[in-house]
């Protein structure tokens, strides 16, 4: 009996779900903050569009990590 175990897969970098929750922040705030003006929720328009501001600066910032070569 052989107690061969297949070799651990490489550990990846948690860059690209960032990246890609980023950009889901970016739209969903920017979308919803807009409808949220439309519907004169003036408060949480604000609130909503700086959330997408958030998420536009990480966004810039794991694309920026990426091109430099960090891994993931």
């Amino acid at each position: 009996m052989s107690d061969y175990l297949p070799p651990p897969a490489p550990p990846r970098s948690a860059l690209t779900l960032r990246l890609w929750l980023a950009g889901f922040g970016l739209v969903f705030n920017s979308v919803a903050g807009w409808l949220a003006w439309r519907a004169d929720l003036v408060w949480v328009a604000v609130v909503l569009l700086l959330l997408a501001v958030v998420c536009l600066v990480d966004f810039v910032w794991v694309v920026r990590r990426k091109r430099r070569g960090d891994p993931g």
